[in-house]
């Protein structure tokens, strides 16, 4: 017998939304052939990343393992899923495939970050394959909030394994395939060992809603504005950007572009043959001189990003343009769980212009990318898995899809980030835990959670930061008092003293006490000041800053 077995590995993604990287293996335990799904990116906030520009998965069981792996393969090119491919590929190695749309990215992503473009290989849509060691993979077209999405027909010789990708059932999508339920019918004929699926949506109640759906009321929204009309979603819901702009046009409005992932975005889908008619759009230059009541801004920023159009206009001016008491600002998206304090900055700083802001309003004006409950079960129903595995989820998402498919009689298993999943026999059992962590792109260095850096700058965020000089003489006497700089902490203490003047004071003190081991061993003599400038700030102003301390000697 065969000691062969085909293993699911997920390094993010599962137990979060975002920062997706899946891992598939086929083989003996530890020579496994493998396949990595999706390379993604999650984005940091003030609270627990400061100063961190991307939060990237851990590869370091991957990079170990680099010549085990047959392809990397991505799904679509929303950045939780595509974002990490320039970082890490040189570490990884192996081809990429992608559909046209998504290689397009692939490869800018690639070369911006140095890497060679040649490496993403444009795959067909299923039927064809992709030969990757031993799995046979095929790109099922399926419906989402960017064009080209697709779910992974995983074929190895333990069995077939579905891959879901983010999907939403969706007949009529306005850009890119419907979701076609027929060929799902026809890829479970054969027997589906296990579903991997998106959870994101597992607690919404109500069958999902199509694109196409929103056109008419965004074109009455349109029509019955005053004034001019700016609107913002995600640049890459390339479907939604054609509703807004098509609406648009029809109520009389010319369309112009603002923030560079809009226009980068539109010229991909064109370039790429998904995006056909988008309505003439006008450049910003041009718009000045257009009356404003004829105006329509489709601009970037929906989740609040500081640097984007949304939050430039917010702030007074963007281009030469500037909103103005009767215009009307659209928010037509949902906000992602953790950007709501930037988006409600936005729209009070639009609401004190006298912009009226309309949100999606219930969704009327907004539908998800991401299945419904009721449209996870027809996934499960069409692809009669006998394993369910949830992913593309915080747990509580991954927990309530198992019990879903529980329920309906389906080996269901959650599993997350670390957890590697052995789909070999009749039941997923967990084969071995794996340490998973997050990779921090800060500037252009990258860094470990681990290393202590984000950590101390949060310390550093809470409780200020006193810098101590100290020079000592030939005689290992100290050569004056020492003294503090102050950085993020009041100048004054509670005495109404100068802060650093009080820290002095006390360092000085102590100092005069020290015996001949401490000032002549610079490890104790700085632990002992830290000690110091920490009790002495929490007697004064209630904090215990971060401390360094500067130790200088002469001779």
């Amino acid at each position: 017998m065969s000691n062969e077995r085909l293993i699911y590995l997920p390094l993010g993604g599962a137990g979060e939304i975002g920062m997706n990287a899946y891992v598939y293996g086929y083989g003996k335990p530890g020579k496994e052939r493998l396949i990595v799904v999706d390379l993604g990116v999650t984005f940091p906030d003030m609270d627990t990343s400061p100063g961190v520009d991307l939060i990237l998965p851990d590869i370091a069981w991957l990079e170990a393992r680099k010549g085990q792996i047959d392809g990397i393969f991505i799904t679509h090119a929303h950045e939780d899923h595509i974002g990490a491919i320039g970082h890490f590929w040189e570490r990884l190695g192996a081809p990429v495939y992608a559909r046209a749309f998504t290689a397009h990215h692939a490869r800018r992503k690639m070369e911006e970050m140095g890497q060679p473009g040649t490496a993403v290989h444009t795959a067909s849509p299923w039927p064809e394959v992709t030969q990757a060691g031993p799995f046979t993979v095929g790109f099922v077209p399926l419906s989402h909030s960017i064009p080209e999405s697709a779910g992974l027909v995983i074929d190895s010789p333990a069995g077939r394994v579905v891959h879901s990708g983010d999907f939403k059932i969706d007949h009529t999508p306005v850009v890119g395939e419907p979701f076609d339920e027929a060929v799902w019918e026809e890829i479970a004929k054969t027997g589906v060992k296990a579903l991997v699926c998106d959870s994101t949506n597992v607690f919404s109640p109500d069958p999902g809603r199509s694109e196409a759906g929103l056109a008419d009321p965004i074109e009455a929204f349109m029509r019955d504005a005053t004034g001019m009309v700016v609107a913002t979603t995600f640049a890459s819901n390339v479907a939604r950007l054609k509703t807004l702009a098509e609406a648009a046009k029809k109520a009389g409005r010319s369309v112009c572009l603002l923030g560079r992932a809009m226009r980068r975005m539109v010229e991909a889908g064109i370039t790429t043959g998904v995006l056909s008619d988008f309505p003439s759009t006008i450049s910003p230059e041009d718009a000045v001189s257009v009356p404003r009541e004829n105006l329509f801004l489709l601009v970037t920023g929906s989740q609040g990003e500081r640097r984007a159009a949304s939050a430039q206009l917010a702030q007074g001016k963007y281009l030469g343009i500037s909103l103005k008491e009767g215009d009307t600002f659209l928010f037509s998206s949902k906000t992602i769980p953790g950007n709501e304090r930037g988006v409600i900055k936005i729209m009070n700083q639009l609401s004190e212009m006298g912009v009226d802001v309309v949100d999606d309003r219930g969704g009327l004006y907004h539908v998800s990318g991401h299945a419904n409950r009721p449209d996870l079960e027809t996934m499960h129903r069409l692809i009669q898995p006998q394993i369910l595995i949830p992913m593309h989820g915080e747990h509580r998402h991954l927990r309530e899809h198992a019990k879903l498919g529980t329920a309906k009689g389906i080996e269901s298993v959650v599993a997350v980030n670390g957890m590697m999943i052995d789909l070999t026999g009749n039941r997923p059992e967990v084969a071995d835990y794996i340490e998973t962590g997050r990779t921090y792109l800060d500037g252009s260095v990258k860094i470990g959670a681990l290393d202590g850096i984000v950590r101390d700058r949060i310390r550093m965020a809470l409780n200020g930061h006193v810098a101590v000089s100290l020079i000592m003489d030939e005689n290992d006497d100290p050569l004056g008092d020492p003294w503090c700089d102050l950085m993020g902490l009041p100048e004054l203490g509670r005495g109404n003293e100068p802060l650093a003047e009080v820290l002095e004071a006390e360092l000085a003190q102590v100092l005069m006490r020290m015996g001949d081991k401490t000032l002549t061993d610079d490890d104790k003599l700085e632990k002992e000041i830290r000690q110091t400038v920490r009790r002495a700030a929490q007697n004064e102003i209630g904090k215990k800053p971060e401390v360094t301390v500067i130790i200088s000697r002469l001779g």
